[in-house]
């Protein structure tokens, strides 16, 4: 009878590999894509998300404003948080992924037209896309700014679970939102958000993904 391998100690744990300069490429031009399209979902059933994402689709809702213009402005003062507690690579990265976002955003619907949108399945196939997009971003270094910089920070510091600080901060953001968009709205952002943070919570997790 085969004896099960011995579990290697953290003393013995392999080392971390580092990403090359076309993986990171990869990944950054990947995850933004699969956000976008999430993003267009949300944005085509009339829904919400989280982040400063969600924050940007409020005043978009609100006052009309450009959705991709507002999310870029609203991540510029968080790059000195990235900065300063997350290191120069970060930072850089992050300003890659909020910049192709912002622009995937506005060109994916001159890419693909949706002649009809069922909201439950926007909500939760946005959610998904969105948070596997994200996913791919935080493996590799990187994140859509904002709330995002802080709930690695917290991850990073503290050990907190990623997707749990943002499943949070993403139900409060939408739950906001009840002055400009119908309650049923609001209840399928939920279903969304709680979409996207479930791939978070469950597939991001410290020590689970060894490369930086």
């Amino acid at each position: 009878m085969n004896t099960p391998a011995p579990i290697p100690s953290e003393a013995h744990a392999p080392k971390p590999v580092r990403h090359r300069l076309h993986e990171d490429l990869q990944a950054l031009l990947t995850g933004t894509l699969f956000v976008a399209l999430g993003v267009v979902l949300f944005r085509q059933a009339g829904l919400l998300t989280g982040g400063t994402a969600g924050i940007a689709f409020l005043l978009h809702y609100a006052t009309g404003w450009n959705f991709s213009a507002v999310f870029f402005a609203i991540n510029l003062p968080f790059y000195w948080l990235a900065w300063h507690r997350m290191g120069r690579v970060f930072t850089i990265k992050t300003l890659a992924a909020v910049s192709l976002l912002s622009a995937f955003a506005e060109v994916i619907p001159h890419w693909l037209g949706i002649a009809f949108l069922s909201t439950p399945f926007a909500a939760v196939m946005a959610g998904l896309l969105t948070g596997t997009g994200m996913l791919i971003l935080f493996r590799h270094r990187a994140s859509l700014g904002g709330l995002n910089v802080l709930v690695l920070l917290l991850q990073e510091k503290r050990g907190w679970r990623a997707g749990h600080i943002q499943m949070g901060l993403d139900c409060t953001i939408v739950l906001t939102a009840t002055a400009f968009v119908p309650w049923q709205q609001i209840a399928w952002s939920v279903v969304g958000a709680v979409a996207l943070n479930l791939t978070l919570a469950i597939n991001h997790r410290p020590g689970r993904y060894m490369a930086v």
